[in-house]
């Protein structure tokens, strides 16, 4: 498999465990709080995340590097909590399917805003009719996923 293939693969797969993530953390929110539940998520993915580092890099790798980078690099962590924050208090509210689509659909419109202005070091893309059409129906399409 070529890095693409490989890429697209790995996008496919956030995807599926990010649908069962909004599930498994609004269930988790509903029994022991959702404040308790965003910190249980933090806790076991350091719990997964620093003994694959410390094999793969044989040690911290580039964390000492850290305070280095850019401030708004260090926001991700932050940005991270709120993503889940935000899904565990929504998913029994709305239901798994309208958190998703509306989740993909914010994520498409700040992309978009992303790759037209450049902003984070990236190169601009044109905002072309297609693009604007696509955006707008998957918007249309997470809004009509909503509960009645």
């Amino acid at each position: 498999m070529d890095s693409t293939g490989l890429a697209a693969t790995l996008a496919v797969v956030a995807g599926l465990f990010g649908a069962v993530q909004v599930a498994v953390m609004g269930k988790l929110g509903e029994r022991i709080g959702s404040l308790e539940a965003v910190m249980v998520a933090a806790i076991v993915t350091g719990v997964i995340v620093l003994p694959i580092l410390l094999v793969a890099r044989q040690g911290l790798g580039g964390l000492g590097e850290t305070l280095a980078q850019p401030w708004w690099m260090l926001t991700g962590g932050a940005l991270g909590a709120a993503i889940v924050f935000s899904i565990t208090i929504a998913g029994p509210k709305i239901g798994t399917t309208a958190v998703v689509a509306l989740l993909i659909a914010g994520q498409l419109v700040a992309a978009t805003l992303i790759d037209r202005y450049g902003w984070f070091g990236f190169d601009r893309v044109a905002l072309d009719a297609p693009r604007v059409l696509g955006i707008a129906l998957l918007v249309a399409g997470a809004a009509l996923t909503l509960k009645k």
